[in-house]
């Protein structure tokens, strides 16, 4: 885990320079450059998790000096990959970053198809002047880039391209979807002008003049492979033992590991599962530094109306890991959206966001280094209400449009594009699940916590996103997911044999904190604060004034079903206008 950046053309050493800095905080356990004079300059900013000498730093450059890597990420089945390759090449580290380019040596683009990871890499051939990036299959990890000014820039965060002197414009059509329809944009597109995102699933070349993409992961096909005509009976216990190999690999680290839990059916088969992994002594040859006792973390705020720590502290009284309780306060808001919003560059999920980002911040104090958490069971288990109602909705248990179009002016309404999906799948189900894998659930809280992880040089691994899980879950018949109106039904099955029952059907929880009450009470005073500057601000001319105070109005009154269109208006204003703090980080 850790951060990369690269400049492929005419570069100075200083913009490298700032574009390390910007993003220290991914990895500050080392900071290095390479130099291909005239031609490409990488850096790279390292948090050791594996093999935690220095001879793993990165760059690294294999024996010939032909190739040289930057890497953010982990490979998780690189001890396998490492034995299929010990004949072919000369291993100097134990660390996967080695594994990833003697693979690449080896294989070429294919070795992509036998990583299981997150990772997002660049490797710079100094023969043939090209350099060749990679993403994971769902997009983990980040990679930003920008072909400005005939030179092509690569980074893991928007901030540090700014930083290397790219135009700090926002994309208004990004922007004008954002409010009008929730959309984050495309999987290429940041809210930023002359900046993309490779998207997951994808690779690049770029050879000084031509830039090349390509998609590597084919989902559709993959699902397609999975075994048909399936007993309930045989598909739980497959999925069991993936589950179990993957939350395996995801201990593989030289550093402590802990897990975040929360009151849901999810947390609660990580957890039971983690805690038969820790029992299991015969994998400690296999996991590596695995300690006596696993820490769990949660957050709470006091508001019995929100609050899932009476649930998880049923579920520790069984297993009696280590709990650690973050504490959020509605006084912390303002000061801690500054700090995230800066970390973000883009709009993020509101104040769950930051109550999350506590966890790693504690974490770190900790030393814990490594957390686990259970993203990415709803999509591939079907466990959002919507999925089975005739609509477009994209947020769990809300009534009304959170979008409130009427607040927006109509050229900049106008300047909307209303996001178009893919549905690659007869079944309709199968396609929101496919939507919200690819296009909008998870890829926005990938990157929302990868951003809060590395704020405070944590990482975060993800075991329900590996592929085999996803794949396979997502081809299984829709009555395995969802049974007699219960949802995620093949997983409760799988966690009443490990859970009391009082956890097992516990309802799923769309609110996780109480930002629509704080918004309107606690901090209505810095609200309405946010939205007088946006009004005279640069950006008024994106509102339609009267309608915007208004909602404003409205909400104060009690109108607070949904709190959606307030937290984009305060984005905008932390992002594109309160930049005092997001100048003083840039200039430390």
């Amino acid at each position: 885990m850790c951060g990369i950046a690269g400049i492929i053309g005419d570069y100075k050493e200083s913009q490298l320079d700032e574009m390390l800095s910007s993003q220290h905080h991914r990895g500050p356990d080392a900071t290095a450059k390479y130099f291909d004079t005239g031609f490409a300059a990488l850096g790279h900013n390292r948090l050791a998790i594996i093999d935690l000498s220095a001879k793993s730093n990165q760059p690294f450059i294999d024996d010939s000096g032909r190739y040289v890597l930057v890497f953010n990420g982990e490979i998780y089945n690189y001890i396998e990959i490492k034995e299929a390759l010990q004949d072919q090449y000369d291993f100097k580290t134990e660390s996967d970053t080695e594994v990833l380019l003697a693979a690449f040596i080896i294989y070429g683009k294919s070795c992509l198809e036998k990583l299981n990871g997150m990772f997002a890499f660049s490797i710079w051939d100094n023969q043939e002047k090209k350099l060749f990036a990679a993403r994971d299959r769902f997009g983990v990890k980040p990679f930003y880039y920008s072909l400005f000014h005939n030179t092509f820039y690569f980074s893991s965060e928007i901030k540090a391209l700014h930083a290397a002197g790219i135009t700090k414009k926002p994309s208004e059509k990004v922007w004008a979807s954002y409010f009008a329809y929730g959309s984050y944009g495309n999987p290429k597109e940041t809210f930023w002008s002359d900046i993309v995102e490779l998207p997951g699933g994808h690779f690049l070349e770029y050879d000084g003049k031509n830039l090349f993409l390509k998609k590597w992961y084919y989902f559709e096909e993959e699902v397609a492979k999975q075994p048909k005509n399936i007993t309930f009976e045989q598909a739980k216990e497959q999925y069991v033992g993936l589950l179990k190999d993957s939350i395996k690999l995801r201990f593989r680290a030289d550093v402590p590991v802990g897990f975040n839990i929360s009151g849901g059916l999810d947390s609660s088969v990580l957890l039971a599962l983690v805690n038969l992994q820790e029992n299991d002594k015969n994998q400690k040859s296999v996991i590596g530094n695995l300690q006596s006792a696993i820490n769990a973390y949660t957050f709470y705020t006091n508001n019995s109306d929100y609050d899932e720590l009476p649930w998880v502290e049923k579920m520790i009284a069984k297993t009696n890991n280590p709990l650690v309780k973050v504490l959020l306060q509605a006084d912390e808001i303002p000061t801690l959206i500054r700090k995230m919003q800066w970390q973000q560059d883009e709009p993020f999920g509101g104040i769950p966001t930051l109550a999350y980002a506590k966890i790693f911040e504690h974490a770190r104090k900790d030393k814990v280094l490594v957390l686990l958490d259970g993203q990415g069971m709803d999509e591939q288990w079907a466990g959002y209400d919507y999925y089975t109602q005739n609509n477009e909705a994209t947020i769990q248990g809300v009534q009304d449009s959170p979008y409130k179009t009427k607040m927006l002016s109509d050229t900049f309404f106008a300047k909307a594009e209303k996001p178009l999906y893919p549905k690659p799948f007869k079944d309709e189900v199968l396609n929101k699940q496919y939507r919200d894998l690819f296009y909008t659930k998870i890829p926005r809280a990938l990157r929302f916590n990868d951003r809060i992880s590395m704020a405070f040089s944590t990482e975060l691994r993800e075991p329900f996103l590996d592929y085999r899980l996803v794949e396979f879950a997502f081809s299984l018949p829709l009555d395995f997911k969802i049974k007699e109106g219960i949802s995620k039904f093949i997983l409760r099955e799988i966690a009443s044999e490990y859970l009391a029952d009082n956890l097992v059907f516990a309802p799923k929880r769309p609110l996780q904190t109480p930002q629509r009450e704080w918004l309107a009470t606690d901090l209505k005073e810095w609200v309405a604060q946010c939205f007088a500057e946006l009004e005279n601000s640069v950006y008024s001319n994106w509102f339609d004034k009267d309608s915007l105070e208004n909602e404003l109005k409205s909400y104060f009154e009690g109108n607070i079903q949904s709190s959606f269109h307030l937290w984009q208006c305060i984005s905008l204003y932390e992002i594109a206008i309160n930049n005092k703090f997001a100048q003083a980080k840039t200039n430390n």
